[in-house]
């Protein structure tokens, strides 16, 4: 049909990403009474439609069988040729799934980074071409004498050693179960379901200092569901908080447990504690849809009917060692991996610098605030659009939002964060469980101030590289990489990012409801735990992000870490509607943080009963209002002194009176002649200085094209000055306008400019007059660069002090000897850089 004309010939002219998705064809735009386009009125994209093999057939067989492998990940009916798989609700964890298809029907091995980059079944069937071999494959293995522990297994168990038994890893669920339980019906369920994945049966002894897998006989294993009454709902929480408690000796015990709680004759709630080393969040729809077939049948006198899984955990365990190789050969994926992640990570931060707001301690307590965060419909539709529109996942698209908070915050530039993958690499996993989550170190840069989709596209060309890349189990890049080690921070990472797209773990018990409850605090194992879930109304449409960010106790107090949440919130809702603004651009504060950082914490005057400031000042007054005053009051008095030129108070503020009224109350940018023509360059374009003031000689080429440049040297302008009143023109800054505009040092990056308003400079004479001891008569050295921001303080507590201001010039500035001699020669009382500057400055202490 038409629309689908429309898409072939789109998709030859432009890159996948660009593609629309779905293309709807319309007899006529519906418009608005006034004529112009109604946009409400558009029918919403049916992408169901789009996924429903529209279009041309396949061309080959190759093409007829990924069209059927998409269908089958997605869960759709029927996926025409040219249908993007990330349109029709793909995203990573589907597509590491369709890689594993593909490898057990096609025998052959696909990067998940093919399929970004030829989303479609015709792109992929193309590009098979070039694909390897599959890799080993995953099946039953002949048990050794001791079978190896997976490498995350070997962790969590070396944690424990170190450690202690501890709860922290425990995995714990309550659920409410309401009607007519029978709970041998159950227990014998909750047996089945130990029986038939062997890692719920397991220890982990030590032989010959190594840990090993024993697994246990559900007969010797001596399985039982204890019950325990409970007096009613209101003694529920702490009986429920009771039966989480407790530690798993990994070495004796099977890491699992569970407790029936009797609430009332048709109320219970079923407890099951799991210990990480034996569980991830797959496992727990695994679990749920193996318990609700076990429970139907127990309940009606039969046995499960399931089928033989076709491998165990311990299948897994020598699989993944098997795969992976030893590092010390060349030719292994372990090493062909483990080298990229070392050129990935190369230089990555030890320890992201949080806004904490308390240090960290030596060792950690993890409790955490948990808090909620929510971003509504519309903005979730928004950035849906984004990340088919660039190609990325929802997940990418948050990763780069919470890399621009951070960096926002103070974290720098170089932002890794920890993302779980489901590490299930193989469809013989699919229905096991077992602990296969693997975790990455995403790694972002933020650096050069992209723009929004420009920093997507950094995620994302991380991301590709780091699935074709997740073999490699996070606990062997621990130890590959040997970061600086520390009991009280989480090594390579510290930030954990979560978007769930697994289907919610459904239980169906027969003649029963059952709810999920609170089932006690869960365990802060990271310094932030962000997270989320996409939600979908009833037409499959964006209805929202929902889920938690959990900030560890250690370092934060709970309004901080609702902060964060609010503000990782907000900048998602910002860089939805503005995909092209900049990290600095991005408004992450709400209006009263707002407020209250630009005029609460600014309001430092220290004014007296008498409205004037302890240093005596006026603050209905600017400082250059108040210097004319001081001028008036005593204009004969000295003002300025520079090599051999003198200049009095009154003929200063006649020169600046008349250069107001040639400038029209501009703020000002001080720029040094001596700074590099670079640097320069950088300030005048950075700050949109209009207007360049300068002396012939001394701008060179920074005056060259520019549309406004005052001379103040040129024979013209001084005549044009000289015809100028010598009182200020009318008019009166207001406190919060801007004064200046000067720029940091840059020492560490680009420099920034720092607006500062008429207050603040009065505020800054004010409270600095006494330290500097400014007063009439006093002579107050002035050596710094009138670039770098302690010249303001010089020149204006000195000048509205009715001070001496002694300037040093260039040469004088770069000799110690030469500023002693200025020091001793215009006697010289103050000085502000240094405290101690004049007894370094003194003639005969050099």
């Amino acid at each position: 049909g038409l629309a689908a004309r429309v898409r072939e010939h789109a998709a030859g002219q432009l890159p996948d990403y660009m593609v629309p998705a779905t293309v709807t064809v319309l007899a006529a735009l519906p418009l608005t009474p006034s004529g112009k386009l109604d946009k409400a009125a558009l029918p919403a994209p049916d992408y169901a439609a789009a996924g429903a093999g529209a279009g041309r057939g396949p061309q080959s067989v190759a093409e007829e069988i990924v069209c059927g492998l998409f269908a089958d990940i997605l869960g759709v009916d029927s996926v025409g040729p040219d249908d993007s798989f990330f349109a029709l609700g793909g995203h990573s964890l589907l597509a590491v799934r369709l890689a594993s298809r593909i490898r057990v029907v096609l025998g052959v091995e696909v990067p998940v980074r093919a399929l970004f980059e030829a989303p479609t079944p015709a792109g992929l069937a193309g590009w098979l071409g070039q694909a390897g071999p599959a890799r080993l494959a995953l099946g039953r293995r002949e048990r050794p004498a001791r079978v190896p522990l997976s490498f995350a297994q070997q962790r969590l168990w070396f944690i424990a050693q170190l450690e202690g038994t501890s709860p922290v890893y425990n995995s714990q669920v309550a659920l409410r179960l309401e009607g007519e339980l029978d709970a041998g019906a159950l227990e014998a369920a909750l047996g089945d379901v130990i029986a038939r994945h062997e890692v719920l049966r397991t220890v982990f002894p030590a032989v010959d200092g190594e840990p090993c897998q024993q697994v246990i006989e559900l007969g010797e294993l001596g399985w039982a569901l204890p019950v325990t009454a409970v007096a009613g709902d209101g003694a529920l929480a702490e009986a429920v908080e009771h039966a989480v408690a407790g530690v798993f000796d990994l070495m004796a015990q099977v890491p699992v447990r569970a407790r029936l709680l009797a609430v009332a004759p048709l109320v219970h709630v079923l407890v099951v504690v799991i210990h990480h080393v034996a569980t991830d969040g797959w496992s727990t729809g695994v679990l749920a849809r193996d318990l609700s077939v076990a429970y139907a049948a127990r309940v009606a006198g039969q046995v499960p009917g399931w089928a033989p899984l076709p491998v165990q955990y311990a299948d897994y365990a020598l699989w993944q060692r098997e795969l992976l190789g030893e590092e010390n050969d060349p030719g292994s994926l372990l090493a062909e991996q483990v080298g990229w992640w070392r050129q990935a990570l190369a230089g990555a931060p030890h320890e992201l610098a949080l806004p904490a707001d308390r240090p960290r301690p030596a060792v950690p307590g993890h409790r955490g605030h948990t808090v909620p965060v929510t971003v509504p419909a519309q903005v979730h539709a928004r950035l849906a659009g984004l990340a088919r529109e660039q190609g990325v996942t929802m997940f990418m698209v948050v990763q780069a939002a919470l890399a621009v908070l951070l960096c926002r915050l103070g974290a720098g530039e170089d932002i890794p964060v920890g993302a779980a993958v489901a590490g299930r690499a193989d469809a013989a996993l699919d229905d096991l469980v077992g602990f296969f989550v693997n975790t990455l170190v995403l790694r972002t840069d933020v650096s050069g101030d992209p723009d929004f989709t420009q920093l997507l596209g950094r995620v994302r060309e991380f991301w590709l590289g780091a699935l074709d890349h997740q073999d490699v189990p996070f606990e062997r890049l621990v130890e590959v990489l040997a970061p600086e080690r520390s009991l009280g921070r989480h090594p390579l990472f510290q930030v954990m990012l979560t978007v769930q797209n697994l289907a919610p773990a459904e239980l169906n018990l027969p003649g029963l409801r059952a709810a999920g409850m609170p089932a006690g605090t869960p365990a802060a194992r990271f310094d932030l735990d962000i997270g989320l879930s996409e939600v979908r109304d009833g037409q499959g449409q964006p209805a929202g992000l929902h889920g938690r960010l959990t900030a560890t106790t250690d370092l934060f107090d709970e309004e901080s870490a609702r902060a964060l949440g609010d503000r990782l919130a907000r900048v998602l809702d910002a860089v939805a509607a503005s995909p092209q603004a900049r990290p600095r651009q991005v408004q992450m504060l709400d209006s009263g943080e707002r407020r209250q950082i630009v005029q609460g914490w600014n309001d430092t005057a220290a004014a007296d009963q008498a409205g004037t400031s302890a240093g005596g000042f006026d603050f209905e007054l600017t400082a250059a209002e108040l210097f004319v005053v001081r001028a008036g009051r005593v204009p004969d008095a000295v003002a300025v002194v520079c090599g051999g030129e003198r200049v009095s108070y009154g003929e200063l503020a006649a020169r600046a009176s008349r250069l107001a009224w040639l400038l029209a109350g501009a703020a000002y940018v001080p720029l040094d002649p001596g700074y590099p023509a670079g640097r320069l360059e950088y300030m005048l374009a950075d700050s949109g200085a209009g207007l360049l003031v300068t002396a012939g000689g001394l701008a060179g080429g920074l005056a060259g094209g520019r549309g406004q440049v005052v001379r103040l040297d040129d024979a013209v302008v001084a005549g044009r000055l000289a015809g100028l009143p010598a009182v200020p023109p009318p008019g009166q800054a207001a406190g919060g306008q801007l004064a200046y505009v000067i720029y940091t040092s840059g020492s560490t990056g680009t420099p920034n400019g720092v607006a500062v308003a008429q207050a603040g400079v009065m505020n800054l004479a004010a409270g600095l007059r006494p330290a500097l001891g400014a007063g009439p008569g006093v002579r107050v050295l002035q050596f710094a660069s009138f670039s770098f921001d302690a010249s303001v303080l010089d020149v204006v507590v000195t000048l509205t002090s009715g001070a001496v201001l002694v300037i040093a010039t260039a040469a004088e500035r770069a000799e110690p000897a030469a500023l002693a001699v200025l020091a001793g020669r215009a006697g010289v009382q103050a000085a502000s850089v240094v405290p101690s500057l004049l007894e370094v400055l003194d003639p005969a202490a050099l």
